[in-house]
């Protein structure tokens, strides 16, 4: 029986239904998941502007990044003008544990979230890099490339943590002391991701068009500034839902996406937390790093610039 109830002051409804087809995964076994994982979920969300991709029934899933009008007022917002759409947005902020049962309610799968607490102008909290491996390509390689992200950022003094991204890839975090500059840390990140393709350039490659990629691991610089990041222990919209989940750099070599699941996770919690444990102190950003960053031109920039070259060309040979 599928009934309501009420968990957390907040009334659930359809309880048994799978939250999207191949799922394998009741709207019940969801909630449960996030209330498992809520001490260590909350506090990455708390204050950070919220983007939640959602599944209703019978539809296709969809990003929403503006709260709903039938939002109860007890969830926490902040308004932001978006100049790419020319309007406000109303952000979610999902501070405490009845808001993201609210939203598990709603049927939110995905958790992602602005790089920074508060307001924009106190800027991320972390340099991240995101790996992301051929589409076939063994898991291995996404670990192989997190490697040399690592070396990079040690041959500077600098640390992080790791987590997989509850797809094919995985997440870098390093973590930041405030009032830095955004664009030195967006140089910084693309200085990270530089450095670590001259490691290894037959792993690793910063180049963003995926057709020139070669079957290497993609060395994402670009979450940076206004971009969001899937949070640590989030689900995925995909089957069996995976979960962007914390590994120990001791560890890595031994995991692989499907061990980490809405059903297996809860079971994984005794032990501390790899994403706090393993999440070193907040870093300066040397100036070396900073420098050569501000060397390198911004990829999606390049390749924006290089299709719309390919266009014209097309045209010029056409005309």
């Amino acid at each position: 029986m599928s009934g309501d109830e009420i968990r957390h002051g907040v009334k659930l409804s359809s309880l048994d239904q799978e939250v999207f087809p191949d799922a394998g995964v009741t709207k019940r076994e969801l909630i449960g998941y996030l209330e498992a994982v809520s001490d260590r979920m909350l506090p990455e969300l708390h204050d950070r502007l919220l983007s939640v991709v959602r599944v209703l029934r019978g539809q296709d899933a969809f990003m929403q990044k503006n709260l709903p009008k039938y939002t109860p007022e007890w969830v926490a917002r902040r308004a932001l003008w978006a100049d790419r759409s020319r309007r406000e947005v109303t952000y979610g902020l999902c501070n405490d544990l009845r808001t993201l049962i609210w939203f598990g309610n709603q049927r939110a799968i995905e958790y992602h979230t602005s790089l920074f607490r508060g307001e924009p102008a106190s800027g991320p909290t972390h340099l991240i890099l995101d790996l992301d491996p051929p589409a076939d390509a063994p898991f291995s390689l996404a670990v192989g490339a997190a490697k040399l992200v690592r070396e990079a950022l040690r041959n500077d003094g600098l640390d992080g943590a790791v987590k997989t991204s509850g797809s094919k890839g995985v997440h870098v975090f390093v973590p930041l002391a405030p009032g830095q500059a955004m664009e030195d840390i967006a140089a910084a990140t693309r200085a990270v991701a530089a450095r670590a393709e001259r490691i290894d350039p037959a792993l690793g490659t910063t180049e963003f068009v995926v057709e020139r990629r070669e079957g290497k691991v993609f060395l994402d610089s670009t979450r940076a500034g206004g971009a969001t990041v899937i949070s640590v222990y989030s689900p995925r919209h995909r089957p069996g839902v995976p979960v962007s989940f914390p590994v120990r750099w001791a560890d890595v070599d031994g995991v692989k996406p499907a061990d980490f699941t809405v059903h297996t996770v809860p079971d994984l919690l005794d032990g501390g937390d790899p994403w706090t444990d393993e999440m070193p102190e907040p870093f300066v950003l040397p100036a070396d790093l900073v420098e050569e960053g501000h060397t390198i031109p911004i990829a999606r920039v390049v390749a924006m610039h290089e299709g719309k070259r390919r266009a014209r060309a097309a045209r010029d040979s056409g005309s």
